[in-house]
């Protein structure tokens, strides 16, 4: 793809938007500013707008992403189903595996080693499910519950936000011709005007929801891998560690992103499924094979009835806390992370029919996150109620110590270190390949569109992004970052329900024999 006409062809800014590199760099610098030169108020400023969000839009929220997934399955089914994402006769840029391992390393694959263990052990301690079902908490039933309302939270409603966004920005720019950013989403109904003023502030919100998602993810993360390090060689726990962490993190990440995706992060993201299945095999060989085996088909099956009735549910107590805590976060930081995750996916997504994208997309990656629940969760919850665990405790007091501390618990002392080892590495392994991703989002859309932005500058946003997490870090400003990237959420959600409009119109148009740029691909039909 060439990058747009409104790439600066020379001189200091060759190969970006002069206007978007600037800006960007501004507005980062600002927001950084605001949030750790008064932590405290910056805290409160996020907090009550968040609470704000939470009391007033819950139902908004739920809304668009149940229709979002409504809207994708739609497409999906659709006459428009056979469409090519580029040429009719071009194949697909990556084979299956790689596409696969580089869609689930970029989207959730740091937040299941995070989530998978301490999530359900949380659910199973109460949920507003088992209230209404009257299930008791810390029993089987509730441990069934608790696994099937994590894969709600990780499930199709999550990945459909991902995929709509990836199929739009696929479909305009690898077939109509448009530069790959997240303002050529919405040409059909602004034409032209996608490079004003309207357009810049669609993809700085991109921008602002890419690197603050992926610093504070990465803030976030190396908590657990100062845990991993400390349950392995005794590091300490402090800031200092995590500084450490982050910079290794950020060098690794930035090198990957400079190789390009066909190398760095193609690379990485097939290794991290390798290691992943080698734990998963352990965690079923040596824990409880039959209980995982049973809990994976009655849990699916659950899932598969309930998922709808779900998804549309709001909570109308209005003390109620419960939803707002898990369901309105996820969807939050589902949608807040939409616009690097969907650029992603559409990077590599190239030559794939609309019908192959979205099923494969809908079906594949979020069977791979039930595996890893069932496996993971499962694994933990059956030590919690049939072999007298304390895991419960641990989540509830350190979840950081989750993951380690039901390795510990399978009693495989032999492989206990090795095993916590592998878990440590991909850890640091999914960090870096969302970090990397982040990078190249960042980079592509500041050169509109550019397969390969210019290496200096993945090189800075790679070292900012680090940047950033460090100084919020020390700060103490990362908890107002998670707050203020699930925030960015709202404005981006109304750009959504626009991209939803402009595709069918665009696929429309498509099969009315409108076309949008001279390299427009449509009009061969």
């Amino acid at each position: 793809m060439k990058p747009s006409k409104t790439v600066s062809p020379s001189g200091l800014w060759l190969g970006t938007n002069k206007f978007m590199c600037i800006a960007s760099s501004l507005m980062v610098f600002a927001f950084v500013m605001f949030a750790v030169t008064d932590v405290t108020f910056s805290n409160k400023v996020f907090n009550a707008f968040n609470g704000w969000i939470t009391t007033n839009l819950s139902w908004y929220y739920i809304a668009v992403v149940s229709g979002v997934l409504g809207f994708s399955i739609w497409v999906a089914l659709s006459r428009f189903g056979k469409i090519r994402l580029g040429r009719d006769d071009e194949s697909p840029e990556f084979g299956f595996v790689a596409w696969f391992s580089m869609l689930f390393s970029c989207a959730i694959g740091t937040g299941l080693l995070f989530w998978s263990i301490g999530e359900p052990i949380m659910h199973m301690q109460g949920n507003p499910f088992m209230t209404m079902e009257g299930i008791q908490p810390n029993t089987v039933e509730a441990a069934q519950m608790a696994i099937k309302i994590t894969m709600f939270h990780w499930g199709l409603h999550g990945w459909s936000v991902y995929i709509l966004v990836g199929l739009c920005l696929a479909y305009f720019s690898y077939r109509r011709g448009l530069p790959l950013t997240v303002r050529s989403g919405l040409y059909p109904l602004l034409g032209e005007r996608i490079n004003g003023p309207i357009g810049h502030a669609v993809d700085l919100l991109a921008i602002f929801s890419t690197l603050f998602g992926t610093a504070t993810t990465l803030g976030l993360g190396v908590s657990q891998m100062n845990a991993g390090l400390n349950y392995l060689f005794g590091m300490s726990i402090s800031t200092q560690s995590q500084l450490i962490l982050i910079a290794v993190v950020t060098l690794v990440a930035t090198l990957s992103a400079l190789s390009g995706v066909g190398r760095g992060i193609k690379t990485l993201s097939i290794w991290n499924i390798r290691l992943s299945v080698l734990v998963i095999v352990f965690f079923v060989v040596a824990g409880p094979t039959v209980f995982l085996l049973d809990l994976a088909v009655s849990s699916v099956g659950d899932y598969a009835v309930s998922f709808v009735a779900m998804g549309f549910w709001v909570d109308l107590n209005p003390e109620g806390q419960w939803q707002g805590w898990w369901t309105i976060f996820y969807w939050g930081w589902w949608l807040s992370w939409g616009p690097l995750v969907g650029m992603f996916i559409a990077r590599i997504s190239r030559g794939r029919t609309i019908r192959q994208f979205m099923l494969s997309a809908l079906i594949i990656p979020p069977l791979g996150g039930f595996i890893w629940i069932v496996v993971f969760g499962g694994t933990a919850l059956h030590i919690d109620l049939f072999q007298g665990g304390h895991l419960t405790q641990v989540v509830n007091d350190d979840i950081t110590q989750a993951l380690y501390s039901t390795i510990e618990a399978l009693g495989v002392e032999s492989l206990t270190g090795p095993v916590a080892l592998l878990s440590t590495i991909l850890i640091v392994t999914w960090f870096v390949t969302s970090a990397d991703s982040g990078t190249l989002v960042i980079s592509t859309i500041i050169s509109q569109g550019s397969a390969h932005p210019p290496k200096w500058l993945r090189l800075a946003w790679g070292v900012g992004l680090g940047v950033v997490s460090a100084v919020l870090l020390l700060a103490g400003g990362l908890d107002a970052l998670k707050t203020a990237s699930i925030i960015a959420a709202f404005p981006f959600s109304i750009i959504l329900v626009f991209m939803c409009w402009a595709l069918a119109k665009g696929l429309n148009d498509e099969k009315m024999g409108v076309t949008y740029t001279e390299n427009d691909l449509a009009k061969q039909n």
